[in-house]
Order: C-alpha cells, then structure tokens, then sequence
C-alpha cells in the first residue's frame, strides 16, 4: 500500500559547510548518548519512582525499541519531504520529549517520552546523515567527513556513559534529560542559519505497509532479544521476512531490494553491526565488574572510560585522512583486527585492562569509519536518507543483539562472574577476526 507524498529534492549547499558539520555532528553524539546516559543513574530513578525490575528494563530499553524500529522511516521521508524539514522536526520532538523525561513524576509520563524521544531521534539522525552530501559535494571530502561521522556513535555512547556517572554521583538523575533538552533547543536555533533550505517538493508515494513491517518487524525483534523471549523474536523475524516479500513486488518501495544486493554493502553494515555490539558489551560487562567486582563508584566506573572516549575522539579526527592514503579496505580490516586484539585483552580483566581500553577503541573507530564510508558509497542522493537510515538501524541493532547472545554466553559459563564476563569478549574477538578477511575479500576493488 502506497499513499502520495510530496518529494524534496536534494537542498542547495551552503557557503559554510564546517559550521554545519559540526552543528550535526553535535546532534549525532547528543542522540547516541540519549542511549547510555541513564546507564549508571538507573538505580536512583528507580528509587526515586519505586519502579519495579520490569519498570526500569521498560525506561531503559524505550528509547532504543523506537529509535532502531523507525529509523528506515525517517530516512525514507527526509528523502521524499525534506532533510532539513525532517531534521528539524525530530529533534524539537527529541528536545520536547527530552524535557518532559526531565518533569516526570512518575512512570507513565517517563515512559511515554522515552519512546518520543526513540521517535524524534530516528527523524532527526538519517536526516542528518543524509545532508553530508550536500555539504561536500566532492566525493574525497565526502569520504572523509562521512568517516569521521562513522566514529560519532562511539563518541556518544561513551559520552553518555561519562555523564552518567557525574549526574548518579553529583547531580539528579534528571539533568539526564535535561542536558539534551537544552542541546536540542540550541540546535533548532542555529540549523536554519547553518543548513540548506530544502527545495520545493514534488510528488511522489510512501510505502506505508512496508514501513508499518519494518517498524513493527524491528521492534519487535530488538524487545524479544532484550526479554530473551522466544514468542517476540519468531514474530519479529516473521514481520521482517514479510516486509521482504511486501518491497518485492511493491512499485514504490520503503527499500528497494537491490539496496541489499552489493556484498560490499553487506559486509559493511555487517561489521557495522558487529562493531556497536562489541563496543556495548564491554562498556556492559566492564561497568559491571568494576562496580561489583573492584568496588569503584558510579563516578569513578565512568571516569575509566575517559581513556576509551579520548582515543575514539582521536581516531575519529585522523580516519578521513587515513582513508584518503590507505582506502577503505585497508583501514576496515585494520579496525576489526584491532578490535579484536582490543576485546581480547579486555577479556583478561588483569593488568592488560589498561591497553585493551587503549586498543579496542582505537580499533572501533577505525571500523566504523571504513564501514560507514563503505556502507554509503555509490548511493544515489534521492537515497541519501535512507541510507543513513539503514546505517543507523544497524547501529542499533549491534548493542541489543550482542547484548542477548553475550549475557546469554556469559550467564552458561562454568566459573566466577569475571570469567563468564572474559569467555564472552573472546567469543566477540573471534567474532572480529573472522570477518575480517571477508571485508578484506568483498573490498578489493577501490571505492
């Protein structure tokens, strides 16, 4: 089923793209950390609100069900109706929402703008991907902006985890929702002097039973997967296999199949994948063991990572250019070997701590670097939306599956705590060197 929609051509290319850049850039790290910065203050809010186990999983776990489920949503439609238009309005939802968390006296109201503000940010963050191309019309300089974007998500997540433990142990709980408000609001005034207008539309048709699949699809799986619940996890995949049959014989659809078909495209968005889920579960179980374990403060658990967030900042700043020297090919695998070195000494949880939080970031920045660039080349710009939509939903959908397999592992290992946490992160290293030589393989030719 299809529905006429108004269709904005790619906006014109402002005169000053670094302010932009840095304007989206800005709003990419403040949406990614919308998933982490409660992470430390979730026994307070419990508190404070008497929630239940099942309350809090529920605020926690909001947010990111309705981000990753209508991602490919919102990248379609800032395709047909305007990047900047789309952009703008899912993030006065995602500030409104942010704000209304801020007040909430109870679970009903901070559940409610949870999931808003899932629904804001999945408007706001493929918009905002998608407008790197009008900014550097040049594919060199798009290539390396775009991987510098591809490092954000990182910068964000353990962004969140830092403010996390400043507000758990010197502020409320609240300022969690109150620092993106405010960041939201700030960017809504600057983003009509910074970004390109969006040109007059024209028509064109939105598939709405395959974006209803895809959003009630992804949902469904990501909660089955959160809950280790059989019953969501066969309907989420049976709603996705549906939406598969349903783009296939639409004329109009959501995404086209071809989309899907260039393996490198595949292997990208796989590593993609794999790399934000490599990333959560260490942040997951290393919080973990070092609060139960070493005894650290919630203050002190995130000033740990400070180390990890500074090399993810520097990687991200170096990466374009070590993709105009190396390629993509080199600089991917490169990461993903890294990446697993990285998790492999994490895995230890002894003395090479210290260089396993030095080199799994610096490993994960430089693959989802290579992989962003990869995952997005050759897209047509009437797809630049949904692209981006496609990059962040698999962004999404790394943590919340790594997550269920992982905890899953290290919950059946014979042993202590600390070693289930360890034989976990080597199964993820090893999960790291054997997709390495299938990008090395899928990316020979030069992008």
């Amino acid at each position: 089923m299809t529905i006429p929609l108004a269709v904005s051509p790619a906006p014109t290319r402002p005169t000053a793209p670094a302010p932009a850049f840095a304007l989206l850039g800005t709003v990419q790290i403040v949406l990614i950390s919308g998933i982490t910065v409660i992470s430390v203050a979730l026994p307070a809010i419990q508190d404070e609100l008497r929630l239940s186990g099942g309350d809090l999983a529920l605020v926690s776990t909001a947010y990111g069900l309705a981000f990753s489920g209508l991602l490919l949503l919102g990248g379609r439609l800032a395709d047909l109706y305007g990047r900047r238009r789309v952009f703008m309005l899912g993030l006065g939802l995602f500030g409104v929402s942010s704000a209304a968390a801020a007040l909430a006296p109870g679970l009903a109201l901070l559940l409610t703008a949870r999931f808003a503000q899932g629904i804001g940010a999945a408007l706001a963050a493929p918009s905002a991907m998608a407008l790197l191309g009008v900014l550097f019309p040049d594919p060199h300089r798009r290539a390396r902006a775009t991987a510098v974007w591809g490092g954000l998500a990182g910068i964000g997540a353990t962004g969140g985890m830092l403010l996390s433990g400043v507000f758990a142990e010197w502020a409320s709980w609240r300022w969690a929702f109150g620092v993106p408000a405010t960041a939201a609001a700030l960017a809504i005034v600057a983003a009509p002097r910074l970004l390109p207008a969006d040109r007059p539309v024209r028509r064109a048709r939105i598939d709405i039973l395959g974006a209803a699949l895809v959003t009630a699809g992804l949902s469904t799986l990501s909660y089955g997967l959160v809950e280790s619940s059989y019953g969501p996890l066969i309907g989420g995949v049976v709603l996705l296999l549906t939406f598969m049959v349903v783009e296939s014989r639409t004329a109009a659809p959501l995404v086209p199949p071809a989309f899907f078909a260039a393996p490198r495209r595949a292997v990208a968005l796989a590593a993609i994948v794999l790399g934000s889920a490599g990333m959560a579960t260490s942040f997951f179980f290393l919080s973990l063991h070092l609060q139960q374990v070493r005894g650290l403060s919630p203050l002190l658990t995130s000033a740990a990572f400070l180390p990890y967030g500074a090399v993810l900042i520097g990687t991200g700043a170096v990466a374009g250019r070590l993709l105009g020297r190396f390629g993509v090919r080199i600089v991917l695998t490169t990461g993903l070997i890294m990446a697993a070195a990285g998790l492999a000494l994490v895995s230890r949880f002894d003395g090479a701590l210290v260089a396993g939080l030095l080199v799994l970031p610096f490993g994960i920045g430089l693959t989802f670097a290579g992989a962003t660039v990869a995952a997005v080349a050759d897209v047509p710009d009437e797809q630049a939306g949904l692209a981006g939509g496609v990059v962040n939903t698999a962004m999404e959908i790394g943590p919340t599956l790594g997550l269920a397999v992982l905890v899953s592992l290290a919950a059946v290992h014979a042993g202590d705590t600390t070693s289930g946490y360890g034989f976990a992160l080597g199964i993820a290293a090893v999960a790291f060197i054997l997709i390495a030589p299938i990008a090395a393989l899928l990316l020979r030719t030069p992008q």
